[in-house]
Parts: C-alpha cells; sequence; structure tokens
C-alpha cells in the first residue's frame, strides 16, 4: 500500500512515543498504508526542528496551525496539552484529517464531545490513547470474561498508583493546574482505569468517590517542561487538581468495581492493573508484569487455585511481535498496536480499538466521580449520545 502522510503536534515525550510508533509500524504490519512522518509541531524553540532531524521529517513548525496546511498530510497525532486538545482537535478534524489524540481530550467531557462530534460531522476516523487495552494479557483477560469462564462478574479491583509526583519538588507544571490540565490524577491515570473497567466489564451505571490533594505546594519551573521534571528553588506556586482518587463503581450488570488512583503513591512505579472475581473464576494483570496473567477458574469455586499464565500467540496482537509464549513486550509495543488500529481505521472506513466516543464516555465518567466528591453522594454518569 502506499505511504501515508502524518503530522505530530505537540512534541513532549508523548509526542517522541507516537513518532516511534510510526517508525516501527511497518516492522510489524504490512496491512495498512505505511506511516511517513512529513512534518511535527512545537511551540518550544527548537524541539520540532530537532525532532524533524531525528525522525526524519521533512518540515519543522513552531506554530501547529501551518502543519494542518500541508497537504500532504493526511492523519495528524495530537499530543499537546490538555487545555489544547479541544482547539486543536477540531481543527484536524476541520482540515480534512484523521485524528489520533491523547486522552483525556480536552479539561472536561464537553471538550472531549465536541471533539468527537466534529468527527461524526466530517467523517473521519479517530483514535484515543488508551493504551493499556491493547496489552494482548487485557485482550486475554477479555476473552476469559467474553465465554464466561469467570462466570458472573461479581467484583472487581482496578489500580493506578505511581510516584510521578510524589517528590514535593516535582516542578508545577500544566498538569497541575486546573485551567491547563483540568483533572489532576483524574484524567491522568483514572481515565485509563474507568476505559479499562468500560473495556472489560461494561458500563458504569453509578459512582461514589473522594479525592485528596496531598502536595498543595509545587516549585514554578524556570522554562519549558517535559515528562515529570523537579524544579529547584524559586517561587512555589498552589497545586490546583487532585493527588488521589478512589472511587466505587456500580456497573449495569450489576457487578461491583473500585478504581483507585494516585500519582503520589510512594514506591510504587507504574503500578497498572486489575484484579476481576466471578462467580467461578478470577483474573489479575500488573502492568508490570505484562506478558503475565494470573487466572484461576473451574468447579472448584471454593478453595480454586490460581496460577500464571503467559501470554503469546493468539493473545491480542502479540503475534505482531514474537514468535512464543513469554517473550517480553513493553509500553512502546502497546502504542505500535494503537497506531495500527489507527492506520486501520483509516484503511478499512470502520473504527478499530479505542475512538474519540471511548474518550467521551470515560470523561463522563470522571465527571460523575467529580460531582460525587462534591455532593457525597452517588452520581451517574451521563449516557453517552452518538
Amino acid at each position: 500500500m502506499t505511504n501515508f502522510g502524518v503530522g505530530i503536534i505537540g512534541f513532549g515525550w508523548m509526542g517522541r512515543v507516537h513518532a516511534q510508533a510510526y517508525a516501527r509500524l511497518r516492522h510489524h504490519y504490512t496491512d495498512v498504508p505505511a506511516p511517513e512522518l512529513v512534518a511535527i509541531a512545537d511551540d518550544v524553540p527548537g524541539r520540532a526542528t530537532e525532532a524533524a532531524q531525528q525522525f526524519g521529517a521533512a518540515t519543522a513548525y513552531t506554530e501547529w496551525k501551518t502543519l494542518l496546511d500541508d497537504p500532504a498530510i493526511c492523519a495528524v497525532s495530537v499530543t499537546a496539552p490538555n487545555f489544547l486538545h479541544r482547539e486543536i482537535g477540531t481543527a484536524v478534524i476541520d482540515a480534512g484529517k484523521h485524528l489520533w489524540i491523547e486522552k483525556p481530550v480536552g479539561l472536561a467531557a464537553a471538550d472531549a464531545l465536541a471533539v468527537a462530534q466534529a468527527a461524526a460531522r466530517r467523517g473521519v476516523q479517530t483514535a484515543v490513547g488508551f493504551n493499556y487495552r491493547n496489552a494482548p494479557a487485557v485482550a486475554a483477560a477479555r476473552a476469559l470474561i467474553a465465554e464466561g469462564a469467570l462466570g458472573n462478574i461479581t467484583h472487581a479491583r482496578f489500580y493506578f498508583l505511581s510516584d510521578y509526583a510524589a517528590h514535593p519538588d516535582g516542578a508545577l507544571s500544566w498538569r497541575f493546574q486546573r485551567a491547563r490540565g483540568g483533572n489532576g490524577v483524574l484524567g491522568d491515570l483514572a481515565s485509563h482505569a474507568v476505559d479499562l473497567v468500560r473495556h472489560l466489564l461494561g458500563e458504569v451505571g453509578a459512582v461514589v468517590a473522594d479525592t485528596a490533594t496531598f502536595i498543595t505546594q509545587r516549585p514554578e519551573p524556570a522554562g519549558a517542561t517535559a515528562g515529570h521534571q523537579r524544579a529547584g528553588g524559586g517561587q512555589r506556586g498552589g497545586v490546583e487538581n487532585e493527588d488521589y482518587v478512589f472511587a466505587q463503581l456500580r456497573l449495569t450488570s450489576g457487578a461491583r468495581c473500585a478504581v483507585e488512583a494516585s500519582r503520589v503513591a510512594v514506591g510504587e512505579q507504574n503500578a497498572y492493573g486489575f484484579e476481576i472475581h466471578g462467580t467461578t473464576g478470577f483474573v489479575a494483570w500488573d502492568f508490570r508484569r505484562i506478558g503475565e496473567l494470573r487466572v484461576g477458574h473451574g468447579s472448584a469455586v471454593q478453595d480454586q487455585s490460581v496460577s500464571t499464565r503467559f501470554v503469546g500467540p493468539g493473545d491480542g496482537e502479540y503475534a505482531a511481535f514474537q514468535p512464543g509464549s513469554a517473550m517480553a513486550m513493553g509500553y512502546d509495543e502497546l502504542k505500535v498496536i494503537e497506531a495500527h488500529r489507527f492506520l486501520a481505521s483509516i484503511a478499512t472506513g470502520s473504527p478499530v480499538g479505542a475512538t474519540i466516543w471511548d474518550a467521551v464516555a470515560a470523561a463522563q465518567i470522571i465527571e460523575a466521580i467529580t460531582e460525587s466528591v462534591r455532593t457525597g453522594s452517588w452520581v451517574a454518569p451521563d449516557p453517552v449520545r452518538y
């Protein structure tokens, strides 16, 4: 198939991950157009030029709107900060280009919905960065649940715990500011968790929740930041969003689910996963052991033993990367899978993988959690209206 021009807007860590995914896609898949990175846009002086040289893009821009005028670009990755998602996302779509955008897609559900409605009007394909659902082990867990191996799901726990903001000298970047980052750990980590809940167990009927901000002051950075940098000395400013959330979810299936997320969990690095219990079985996954499932099911029920299952060919997209079970995959491979699903959506004209509507659904659950914290009561998320 002919090459397919792509561009990237925003080139912090996640922009780099998208560039790497595009570069590797042809190594693993031949059923979609080969992506050709045409241009990169970033407003930090020199960043786009350096990235274009490293990844072989023909053009670098400091103004993202200029990138959208390039007729060689058919699809755009948006990895800019949250407060720009709605403006840039809708502009990409209005330019007639397909959109791969990172979650949470804006500051509120209304932002994600605006981008979704624009995509529906224009008829373009979308992909959203809910990458953890792409893990072959998650695909294997979903298959176990769907085939009834666990019986009826009764209750589950989803946890997304990290220490990336645990140090009090972590720079007061846009992530900690309500007007630029929106929700804190809710939008960053809990959005992944609730997407996995929906992906594996179905829709959420109601939530009740509590949140907390434990580090209330952080040092203001002297310049542009990337990732989770520290900033020593200087003036300290207020943290405007939450560090921690615990939510209880009632699923429409009748199951109960706990969701816990923290960005200040000392001793935890990327501890992301789930434990799911059914009437006849159990399955658990931890991202740090990405190719393993803990599984127990059968007729015993009481005193049911649990064993480790290594994923392999036949589980999700594993075979595109490795020929035999228990060979390690990593985070970057999940983004290659995501890139493939994005390009497959464009090639076939039908959505493959997580789309903008999944971002809307996750955002509406996050807003229900926020409202529950405010009211101290159970709140039903708004239904997704496609």
